[in-house]
């Protein structure tokens, strides 16, 4: 790595000579594979933008000109071009680089939310601002063909074009392919572009002879010009941007560096905006990738750590994760219910969808990188007799809230949101983690949400759902490995006769530890270690958690202390909520606590360590409810308590 090394800043790169950019080009994708496939990351996007970053950072000048990165899936190259080289190793661990651009690790990262679709939306903004005070630089969006399938991609895309005079350059990264292959009329509008390439090279040879012929050369020329474009509007309609007023240049090969140099300066030359696009290949130069025919290595997990238990020699089974038994279940409900049709945005197989799609493929939607238009879409759906199944991630639904309470819960309408990485999911930083879909959904009248703590609870809290014919219902599960099944030791059925409580665990009187979801089996393992303190505890798991059963709120009467605990925020989450139901009920605990994730934005880290910071593990857990009752008792805890 010794050239990568010697790059401090972009301007380096315009000291090297070709040969020495292409030495650079290996040494980056060797290094990108060894790190990403070992800490885990994105490493199929990265391997696809090395020449487009490299010629990116020779011709404009971060951080004078503005480089926005839509998504921060494919910064990889840039962070290690910016001189964070040395840093690298660190990458997505406790206290090290972020998997996304991130503003504290350089004046080169500008924006660090990875949610898709809105780098033009920044970068018109930014455009604006340096026009309005007569700043020379420039700015330049890079945005994938797959965020292009996002709505407000377009809606910034019109407001661009407004402006046609603003210093903006938009940079398409056109490698058909977001998580998997980009669906759509604007994946077909890109894919007719990738094939008319022909046309620019019969144009080019064209130039080249009839130039040569005095005085009808030139004529000739400009008439197959003309004739060129009406070929391409109707083979393949690039008119798009150019009817809106916006400059198209490409498409170009973007694994060619000097052809992509050559066309960022004719659009930097330009002076106004400027749409450049370039073909890539997703894995470029890492054969598993490249063979790869579901998402080109899109996302690669952390290399496993050895199993003490493994038997050396014997390959180990990989634990069965919530995605692959939702997907199991949801497949079963699809195949003896034709009404069940599942939606997602650009995201088949991260959702768990692929065996529903593999086995019924008409009963899979996939809209794109487009939330809002799935929830909306699934709310006519259920007008027409369906039950729609909204699987996302539990962050990407924040996009969607509107949609949720006006298109859906207003029309009281059965449609089922299933969101998978809920709560906190450690690595991929503060924008992936799904802490604030307990608070934030509360305010949705009607709709019910349930929190599995296991398969057995997801098979069943899913067969409510779809049986629920009058509101919506959302259920959500974490990243990562199923927990063992943790059963009820009984059940305590509400006055209604729908609603009830599991007791999980049942050491004592003294407390009643309310546990939401995959907290169950911390709460049960505080349990124990409060026993031997002592400390006699009630571990009840109430399954649908909005709105508060009422067989919990009448449980809760009877104990002094009652804590709660949750993997979402703390403010406006279940806790809260069940103390408002106490309050009206007028049955409120002498010590009342809730614990949960506070607010704020969570650093990347394991899932494990923010848990315990956040005092969600099993020790913490016991050792917030020592205290909540020593509070309530007016006595200290036992010497040597947790």
């Amino acid at each position: 790595m010794e050239l990568l090394d010697r790059i401090k800043s972009p301007a380096d790169l315009r000291d090297l000579d070709p040969l020495d950019l292409e030495r650079l080009t290996d040494e980056i994708r060797a290094l990108l594979i060894a790190r990403v496939t070992h800490n885990g990351g994105h490493l199929g996007p990265n391997l696809g933008v090395v020449e487009l970053t490299i010629a990116l950072h020779r011709v404009f000048d971060s951080p004078r000109d503005s480089l926005v990165w839509d998504t921060g899936h494919q910064a990889y190259v840039h962070k290690l071009l910016t001189g964070r080289v040395a840093d690298f190793a660190t990458l997505r661990t406790r206290g090290g680089m972020s998997g996304y651009p991130c503003r504290a690790e350089s004046e080169h990262d500008l924006v660090e939310n990875s949610h898709a679709s809105t780098a033009l939306s920044y970068a018109d903004g930014l455009a604006h601002a340096r026009q309005s005070r007569g700043d020379p630089g420039h700015v330049v969006a890079v945005i994938g063909d797959g965020a292009l399938t996002g709505g407000m991609s377009w809606e910034a895309v019109n407001n661009i074009a407004a402006a046609p005079g603003r210093p903006l350059i938009v940079v398409i990264n056109d490698n058909a392919r977001s998580y998997a292959p980009t669906v759509g009329g604007l994946a077909q509008h890109l894919a007719a572009l990738r094939t008319s390439r022909g046309y620019e090279e019969f144009l080019e040879r064209a130039k080249d002879t009839l130039q040569g012929v005095p005085a009808v050369g030139d004529t000739v020329y400009r008439a197959l010009h003309g004739a060129k474009k009406g070929l391409k509007d109707f083979l393949a309609p690039q008119a798009l941007y150019e009817d809106l007023g916006l400059k198209y240049l490409g498409p170009v090969d973007g694994h060619d560096r000097e052809a992509v140099e050559a066309v960022l300066l004719r659009a930097r030359a330009f002076g106004g905006s400027v749409v450049v696009h370039c073909i890539t290949e997703k894995g470029r130069g890492y054969a598993p990738a490249e063979e790869d025919t579901r998402d080109r290595f899109h996302a690669v997990r952390a290399a496993p750590s050895p199993s003490p238990a493994a038997t050396p020699g014997q390959p180990t089974a990989a634990a069965p994760t919530w995605t692959a038994a939702f997907g199991e279940e949801l497949l079963r409900q699809a195949e003896r219910r034709p009404d069940v049709v599942a939606l997602t945005a650009a995201m088949l197989e991260p959702a768990g969808l692929l065996p529903l799609q593999r086995a019924l493929p008409a009963r899979v939607v996939d809209v794109g990188i487009a939330e809002q238009h799935a929830v909306t879409c699934a709310a006519g759906m259920a007008m027409g007799g369906l039950h729609p199944v909204v699987c996302v991630y539990a962050t990407f639904l924040n996009r969607a809230f509107d949609q949720v309470l006006m298109d859906v819960a207003l029309h009281r309408l059965p449609v089922t949101f299933v969101l998978d990485r809920a709560g906190i999911t450690g690595d991929d930083g503060a924008s992936h983690n799904g802490i604030w879909d307990l608070a934030t959904l509360q305010a949705v009248p009607g709709l019910r949400i349930a929190a599995p703590r296991d398969r057995a609870a997801l098979r069943r809290q899913l067969d409510e759902a779809l049986g629920t014919e009058d509101a919506p219902t959302l259920l959500r599960y974490p990243k990562g490995a199923l927990p063992p099944d943790l059963l009820a030791r009984e059940r305590i059925a509400g006055p209604d006769g729908t609603t009830s409580v599991d007791v999980l665990a049942r050491t004592g009187e003294d407390v009643l530890l309310v546990a939401v979801g995959v907290l169950g089996g911390p709460c049960v393992a505080a349990a124990h270690r409060l026993q031997e303190q002592g400390i006699g505890c009630t571990v009840v798991d109430p399954g649908w958690v909005k709105p508060v059963p009422r067989a919990l709120v009448e449980l809760a009467a009877g104990f002094d202390v009652v804590v709660t605990a949750e993997d979402g925020l703390r403010t406006g989450g279940v806790g809260e909520t069940l103390a408002a139901a106490l309050r009206d009920a007028r049955t409120v605990p002498r010590e009342l606590r809730t614990l949960g994730v506070p607010s704020g934005f969570l650093e990347h880290a394991s899932r494990a360590e923010l848990l315990a910071e956040c005092g969600l593990s099993s020790d913490r857990i016991a050792e917030q409810v020592t205290q909540a009752v020593a509070e309530a008792t007016g006595r200290p805890p036992l010497k040597g308590a947790v």
